[in-house]
């Protein structure tokens, strides 16, 4: 009889445990998330496509080529036609420009950015404009990659999905993230690399219930592109294996030697900003002299142009002599340097890619001669070199590696790829500091690498927390004889509670940007401390949900 009662008790039991994690379930609006990450992957997805068959068509114009075929195609062309396409590029790019009100093409750096300030959208006519400004750019000959701008499109389409359903800023973060997770499967054909880029790269932390829609997402995106573009990888190569493992001396050799080349690679970008910077030149001349500059590198190394798929897959298969993938590490630094310091569109995982297959390749030759019993095919090693310069320039190696195993399928590589990726990485990071993105954003004033207490409170701002003034008030105007200082509403929250520290004050004045005596509302130290505490609670439960 006992046991006949405890069993009629069970499905209480099992409904008291269930139904308030459906509750929650439904209560923080995950079937609505889960179904507007469908949507987004879908856009996402079809608008990757046809960003990539647009490259092509602007190809076609100048280098009769839609493939990634654009070495073959410059090879085959006259020589004036080298110089001519990216200057033209270049001054269709300037025109564009000119549009934009960031007066630069959106990239991975500009998503961190919105991740970051959740309330704030990203510009739809900017993302759209910025996309085609890089058809363009990419399309002749511009020496960048499609993926950062692709995440950029993604994620555009995403804040403004999110922004217009009015939904939380954790839901907004993960549609956010959710868009780049199939802007990176549709551009790569690579699902399970996109996830991780959203969750590593983006939202930089794994949280729970992010996790099912960015994994939607990224399957519509992976979904749509093999549809279009076919099941295949990437790059197509050889079965490679690993001959010895006492090789691996030679691998963690070679991720010191990727570190080399994806710092050298980094300083070489800043350098040409920083140069090109303090150029005092009309904003529609920057892309054509770059181009210009372009067209006479590819003169000697037409591999430089376009994304450098092609080239890329030639150092996989062993087709490129040492000394040409020695230059060629030179020619696309310099190259990529020049074409994102012109402002012209593009990314730089492709070119990171480009760089450590031939920093690989050029490492397996040499070692090839040294130890020709032992060392595998320099393939295996730009494999290697691929994801270690990759992974070190854009700070993700987790993601990277995962990026080369779905780019290439070289699955059995897995020890060797983790062990160069780490090496190189961690050198990039003792050395550098930050990787390339983390660099943009610093020169933007946001520290994101520093934690997440930096990233508030030079993200949140006084408008934040301020007091308004009560409906039907008398307007206030500042005194200027009192020696109080004033703040504004873009103000940070970081300037705010320095001048709350340094000055002891408690409750200081916001004043009109464009009037600096009328005072529009107050602001006080106790509800800048109690809101900058919230958010970070909330930025801790956001990850650990």
């Amino acid at each position: 009889m006992a046991i006949t009662e405890k069993i009629r008790h069970i499905p209480a039991i099992v409904a008291s445990w269930i139904r308030p994690n459906i509750k929650t379930f439904l209560i923080t609006g995950q079937p609505k998330i889960w179904g507007l990450s469908l949507i987004i992957g879908v856009a996402v997805g079809i608008a990757a496509i046809a960003f990539r068959e647009a490259i092509g068509l602007v190809q076609l114009l100048w280098l009769d080529t839609r493939t990634e075929n654009v070495l073959t195609s410059a090879r085959n062309a006259s020589w004036y036609w080298l110089i001519i396409g990216p200057t033209f590029g270049g001054l269709l790019v300037g025109l564009l420009l000119t549009q934009l009100s960031a007066k630069r093409t959106g990239g991975v750096a500009d998503v961190i950015e919105a991740k970051v300030h959740a309330g704030r959208p990203l510009d739809f006519r900017d993302g759209i404009l910025s996309a085609i400004t890089t058809v363009i750019s990419l399309g002749f000959g511009a020496s960048a990659g499609r993926e950062g701008p692709v995440v950029h499109l993604g994620a555009t389409l995403a804040s403004v999905v999110g922004h217009r359903r009015k939904l939380p800023e954790w839901c907004v973060r993960t549609l956010l993230a959710a868009g780049v997770a199939s802007a990176v499967s549709a551009s790569f054909n690579a699902p399970i690399a996109g996830v991780l880029f959203a969750h590593e790269v983006i939202l930089q932390h794994y949280a729970f219930r992010s996790f099912v829609p960015i994994v939607i997402a990224s399957t519509a995106g992976t979904v749509l592109s093999r549809l279009w573009f076919d099941e295949a990888t990437v790059f197509f190569i050889p079965d490679y294996q690993i001959t010895s493992y006492w090789e691996f001396p030679a691998f963690a050799l070679l991720g010191v030697v990727s570190a080399i080349v994806a710092i050298c690679f980094q300083f070489t970008l800043f350098a040409a900003d920083y140069t090109a910077r303090r150029v005092t030149l009309p904003l529609v001349l920057r892309p054509v002299i770059g181009g210009f500059l372009l067209g006479l590198i590819a003169l000697a190394f037409p591999h430089v142009l376009g994304v450098g798929y092609e080239a890329t897959d030639m150092a996989l298969w062993n087709q490129l002599p040492l000394a040409m993938m020695l230059a060629l590490i030179a020619a696309k630094s310099l190259a990529t340097a020049i074409t994102l310091a012109s402002r012209f569109g593009g990314g730089i995982v492709a070119p990171s890619l480009y760089l450590g297959a031939m920093a690989g390749g050029a490492f397996g030759l040499i070692a090839g001669s040294v130890f020709p019993d032992m060392a595998s095919s320099g393939g295996l090693y730009a494999i290697l070199g691929m994801g270690a310069v990759a992974g070190a320039v854009i700070g993700a190696p987790i993601s990277t590696t995962v990026i080369v195993f779905e780019l290439t399928g070289g699955y059995t590589l897995s020890i060797a790829l983790l062990l160069t990726v780490a090496i190189a990485y961690g050198i990039n990071q003792a050395i550098h500091g930050h990787s390339y993105f983390h660099w943009q954003l610093k020169m933007r004033g946001l520290s994101i690498h520093e934690g997440p207490h930096r990233s508030l409170t030079r993200s949140r701002s006084v408008m934040d927390f301020m007091d308004l003034p009560e409906d039907g008030s008398e307007p206030q105007t500042l005194d200027p004889n009192l020696d109080t200082p004033a703040l504004k509403p873009g103000d940070t929250l970081e300037h705010a509670l320095r001048i709350f520290d340094t000055g002891g004050h408690s409750r200081l004045p916001v004043v009109d940007v464009n009037d600096s005596a009328k005072i529009i509302g107050w602001a006080t130290q106790v509800r800048a401390l109690r809101y900058f505490n919230k958010s970070l609670i909330e930025a801790s439960v956001e990850e650990h949900r």
